[in-house]
Protein backbone atom coordinates (compact mmCIF):
# COMPACT_ATOMS: atom_id res chain seq x y z
CA UNK A 1 0.00 0.00 0.00
CA UNK A 2 1.35 3.40 -1.04
CA UNK A 3 1.95 5.62 1.95
CA UNK A 4 2.95 9.24 2.51
CA UNK A 5 3.71 10.37 6.05
CA UNK A 6 4.10 14.01 7.06
CA UNK A 7 5.93 15.13 10.19
CA UNK A 8 7.39 18.27 11.73
CA UNK A 9 4.26 20.23 12.53
CA UNK A 10 3.64 21.91 15.85
CA UNK A 11 3.00 25.15 17.66
CA UNK A 12 5.23 28.09 16.83
CA UNK A 13 5.15 31.80 17.55
CA UNK A 14 4.63 34.34 14.76
CA UNK A 15 7.92 34.95 12.99
CA UNK A 16 9.17 31.47 13.84
CA UNK A 17 10.15 28.56 11.61
CA UNK A 18 9.25 24.93 11.09
CA UNK A 19 10.45 22.25 8.70
CA UNK A 20 7.94 19.72 7.50
CA UNK A 21 8.94 16.35 6.08
CA UNK A 22 7.06 14.05 3.74
CA UNK A 23 8.38 10.50 3.65
CA UNK A 24 7.16 7.88 1.21
CA UNK A 25 7.01 4.12 1.54
CA UNK A 26 6.21 1.46 -1.02
CA UNK A 27 6.73 3.84 -3.92
CA UNK A 28 9.42 6.16 -5.26
CA UNK A 29 8.78 9.86 -4.79
CA UNK A 30 11.06 10.97 -7.60
CA UNK A 31 8.58 9.60 -10.17
CA UNK A 32 6.09 12.25 -9.06
CA UNK A 33 5.60 15.98 -8.75
CA UNK A 34 5.14 16.59 -5.04
CA UNK A 35 2.78 19.23 -3.70
CA UNK A 36 2.28 20.60 -0.21
CA UNK A 37 -1.37 21.40 0.39
CA UNK A 38 -2.84 23.15 3.39
CA UNK A 39 -6.33 23.46 4.76
CA UNK A 40 -7.14 26.14 7.29
CA UNK A 41 -10.29 25.93 9.41
CA UNK A 42 -13.33 26.85 7.35
CA UNK A 43 -11.32 27.26 4.15
CA UNK A 44 -10.77 25.24 1.01
CA UNK A 45 -7.58 23.29 0.51
CA UNK A 46 -4.82 25.19 -1.25
CA UNK A 47 -1.68 23.92 -2.95
CA UNK A 48 1.08 26.15 -1.53
CA UNK A 49 4.32 24.67 -2.81
CA UNK A 50 5.32 22.11 -5.40
CA UNK A 51 8.50 20.52 -6.70
CA UNK A 52 8.66 18.82 -10.05
CA UNK A 53 10.33 15.49 -10.81
CA UNK A 54 13.46 15.52 -12.90
CA UNK A 55 14.57 19.14 -13.03
CA UNK A 56 13.18 19.88 -9.53
CA UNK A 57 11.62 23.18 -10.55
CA UNK A 58 9.83 24.74 -7.58
CA UNK A 59 6.52 26.59 -7.46
CA UNK A 60 4.93 28.67 -4.72
CA UNK A 61 1.56 30.24 -4.08
CA UNK A 62 1.73 34.01 -3.67
CA UNK A 63 0.72 33.65 -0.02
CA UNK A 64 3.98 31.85 0.86
CA UNK A 65 6.44 33.10 -1.77
CA UNK A 66 9.68 34.28 -0.22
CA UNK A 67 8.97 32.54 3.09
CA UNK A 68 8.63 28.85 2.24
CA UNK A 69 11.17 26.63 0.49
CA UNK A 70 10.46 23.18 -0.88
CA UNK A 71 13.19 20.63 -1.53
CA UNK A 72 13.56 16.93 -2.11
CA UNK A 73 16.10 14.28 -1.17
CA UNK A 74 15.51 11.38 -3.54
CA UNK A 75 18.06 9.22 -1.75
CA UNK A 76 15.93 9.46 1.39
CA UNK A 77 12.66 9.35 -0.58
CA UNK A 78 11.63 12.50 1.29
CA UNK A 79 10.40 15.99 0.44
CA UNK A 80 10.76 18.93 2.81
CA UNK A 81 9.00 22.23 3.34
CA UNK A 82 11.02 24.86 5.20
CA UNK A 83 8.65 27.49 6.53
CA UNK A 84 10.10 30.77 7.80
CA UNK A 85 8.55 34.02 9.00
CA UNK A 86 5.40 32.16 9.91
CA UNK A 87 2.18 34.10 10.33
CA UNK A 88 -1.05 33.23 12.16
CA UNK A 89 -2.74 32.83 8.78
CA UNK A 90 -0.37 29.95 8.01
CA UNK A 91 -2.20 27.92 10.66
CA UNK A 92 -3.57 24.84 8.91
CA UNK A 93 -3.24 21.13 8.43
CA UNK A 94 -0.46 20.54 5.91
CA UNK A 95 -0.59 17.55 3.57
CA UNK A 96 1.86 16.29 1.02
CA UNK A 97 0.52 14.81 -2.18
CA UNK A 98 1.99 13.02 -5.17
CA UNK A 99 0.76 13.13 -8.74
CA UNK A 100 2.15 12.92 -12.26
CA UNK A 101 0.26 16.04 -13.33
CA UNK A 102 2.52 19.11 -13.54
CA UNK A 103 2.96 21.49 -10.62
CA UNK A 104 1.64 24.50 -12.53
CA UNK A 105 -1.74 22.74 -12.87
CA UNK A 106 -2.06 22.35 -9.10
CA UNK A 107 -0.34 25.26 -7.34
CA UNK A 108 -2.76 27.68 -5.69
CA UNK A 109 -5.65 25.30 -6.30
CA UNK A 110 -7.54 22.59 -4.43
CA UNK A 111 -5.94 19.56 -6.06
CA UNK A 112 -7.40 16.17 -6.91
CA UNK A 113 -4.13 14.31 -6.51
CA UNK A 114 -3.66 10.58 -6.57
CA UNK A 115 -1.82 10.10 -3.29
CA UNK A 116 -2.20 11.93 0.00
CA UNK A 117 -0.67 11.77 3.45
CA UNK A 118 -2.74 12.16 6.61
CA UNK A 119 -1.43 15.64 7.33
CA UNK A 120 0.39 17.43 10.13
CA UNK A 121 -1.00 20.34 12.13
CA UNK A 122 0.81 23.68 12.05
CA UNK A 123 -0.35 26.31 14.53
CA UNK A 124 1.12 29.80 14.54
CA UNK A 125 0.11 31.67 17.66
CA UNK A 126 1.57 33.74 20.46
Amino acid sequence: QVQLVESGGGLVQPGGSLRLSCAASRFTLDYYNILWVRQAPGKEREGVSCISRGDETTYYADSVKGRFTISRDNAKNTVYLQMNSLKPEDTAIYYCTADVRPCRARIGLNPRDDYWGRGTQVTVSS
